[in-house]
């Protein structure tokens, strides 16, 4: 195992910056409260972090909007606070994951200031410009995520530009060779800073369709999955032009060329295309990203086919390196999204190991940790533009963006001011100080699993080969020949018994692994409501 990269198999912990530690009272979380909690990172047995953005922006869309790629905004600290950051999480072993935005930058961007102005000064083919037609209306079809047409008028150029996202979010002209050195030179940035790797948001975002072709109309009945619900008119399309181009991958290849020639980073990109599943496994060839995730297990869809097929077309398609997830700071927690309102601490903490047994490496959201639930946040305390546009049917992020509960007080330990976004009465009850005090606690059992699961290279970096088992169980194995593990997962509320397959009779149980246990008599796996088994076949 030491022979392998570090982030092949690796758990990365998500940190949401404004929402994770405010260390100055102003009700936002900073690198200063990071760095003040990186030890309860730490203890968990994560091997990184990943810190979504803390850039130079007017955090219309909270950081994913940057004027800056290079510094930091003053309302999370500075440079000096990063590097800090960068040397106490080195401190206990941790290595850093930095959020990076190519597609797009804020309105507030030097880069689109100028370009703007003129249609022939420096940087006026730096964005995605395009003339009105004779009606005057947007050159195509194409639409925003967040709602409503992907095109805004520019009266100085009187032209439209492109924005996938919020109007304020300009799409980057990445036809443009100066635009991609540009990307390149801050991400080398970052790199000669020393971290030890990317998330790269949205990366099949960064070309369009430079004939600007309509999107296709979606049929009614498709216009639900990857997270956009048919009441958004972002589903009425197939988004065969406004993404995924086939210029993406020079550009790929480009960014891994330059990170190879650091030691031992790593690229993990988001991916969200109309087969995210075969985006993924095109992304993750040998000279592309090392790594890969899609919103595949980020849907509302819970089941043990659903996951088993998931992975199973995954991994025919790619020969590179997935990598897993089942909340982020983008869709509603996975304990409420799939357990509903009233999961138990034992299906969060099942969870958990779920994620954490397929092969891949790993994100896990702040909070996972703690079982915490989805927020309800009142439509008057909404700070996401999305939620805002789209209620009530769709209630926006911030459900999953509330401050991290460290203690059960009024402040729940985030702040001594007014936190940015309010914190529910049931996370402070499952706060970090709360559950350290229970070895019975959600907690303490993912500081248990995971720990167990690095004493285990079959569940690290092993293969995986799915078993046949009617619903509600999920089973498979993991490793090669000499060290192999199965793993079995019931995902009801119920007990399940499971006469084990004649040729798994020889399995034998391993226990320690903090999840709900079960247990293997006479050759039949039982099973408690939201339990594991996990037993050696070798």
């Amino acid at each position: 195992m030491s022979e392998s990269p570090w982030w092949r198999g690796a758990v990365i912990y998500q940190i949401y910056p404004r929402s994770f530690m405010d260390s100055d009272g102003d009700g936002v979380g900073d690198l200063p409260g990071i760095i003040a909690r990186l030890d309860h990172v730490a203890s968990l047995g994560v091997d990184a972090i990943w810190v979504s953005p803390f850039f130079r922006s007017p955090m219309a869309d909270f950081g994913y909007d940057i004027a800056d790629q290079c510094d930091v905004d003053p309302m999370f600290g500075t440079l000096a606070d990063f590097d800090a950051l960068l040397a106490k999480a080195h401190a206990l072993g941790l290595k850093v994951m930095i959020d990076q935005v190519f597609s797009h930058t804020s309105n507030a961007h030097d880069w689109f200031r100028e370009s703007r102005e003129s249609r022939d000064n420096a940087k006026a083919d730096w964005y995605v410009w395009a003339d009105a037609k004779p009606d005057g209306t947007p050159p195509n079809n194409w639409l925003s995520i967040f709602g409503g047409p992907a095109w805004k008028w520019e009266p100085r150029r009187r032209q439209y530009y492109l924005h996938n996202f919020l109007s304020s979010q300009p799409d980057l002209n990445f036809h443009n060779p100066e635009v991609q050195q540009a990307t390149l030179d801050y991400v080398r940035f970052w790199l000669d800073r020393g971290v030890d790797g990317f998330r790269l948001d949205s990366i099949n975002f960064c070309f369009h369709d430079a004939q600007l072709r309509d999107n296709p109309a979606k049929p009614e009945a498709l216009r639900i999955g990857r997270g956009f619900s048919p009441d958004n008119p972002y589903a009425f399309q197939y988004h065969h032009y406004n993404n995924t181009q086939p210029e993406n991958i020079a550009f790929i290849e480009a960014l891994r060329a330059l990170m190879d020639r650091y030691t031992d980073v790593a690229a993990l990109g988001e991916i969200s295309s109309e087969d995210s599943l075969a985006t993924t496994a095109e992304y993750t060839r040998p000279g592309r990203l090392h790594m890969g995730y899609s919103f595949e297990l980020l849907v509302d869809d819970f089941s043990a086919g659903y996951i088993r097929g998931t992975v199973e077309t995954l991994e025919a398609a790619m020969d590179g390196w997935p990598c897993w997830a089942i909340s982020n700071h983008d869709v509603q927690r996975a304990v409420t999204r799939w357990g509903g309102p009233e999961a138990s601490a034992d299906f969060a903490r099942q969870m958990v190991g779920l994620v954490c047994s397929l092969r891949g490496s790993v994100c896990l959201y702040q909070g996972e940790e703690l079982g915490l639930p989805e927020a309800e946040v009142p439509f008057e305390q909404l700070r996401d533009p999305y939620g805002i546009t789209f209620w009530p049917n769709f209630k926006g992020r911030d459900g999953c963006r509330t401050p991290m509960p460290w203690t059960d007080a009024d402040d729940a330990g985030f702040s001594s001011g007014t936190p940015w976004l309010p914190i529910p009465d049931a996370h402070r009850q499952r706060s970090v100080a709360v559950q350290q005090a229970d070895p019975q606690s959600v907690l303490a059992s993912t500081q248990r699993f995971l720990h167990w699961r690095r004493g285990h290279a079959a569940l690290i970096a092993g293969a995986q080969r799915f078993i046949d088992a009617p619903e509600p169980l999920l089973v498979f194995e993991r490793g090669e020949a000499g060290s192999r593990m199965l793993a079995v997962f019931n995902l009801s509320a119920t007990d399940v018994a499971w006469p084990l397959p004649r040729h798994l009779g020889a399995a034998r149980a391993r226990g320690g692994h903090g999840l709900v246990a079960g247990t293997i008599e006479d050759g039949v796996v039982r099973l408690p409501a939201h339990a594991a088994l996990f037993a050696a076949l070798d």
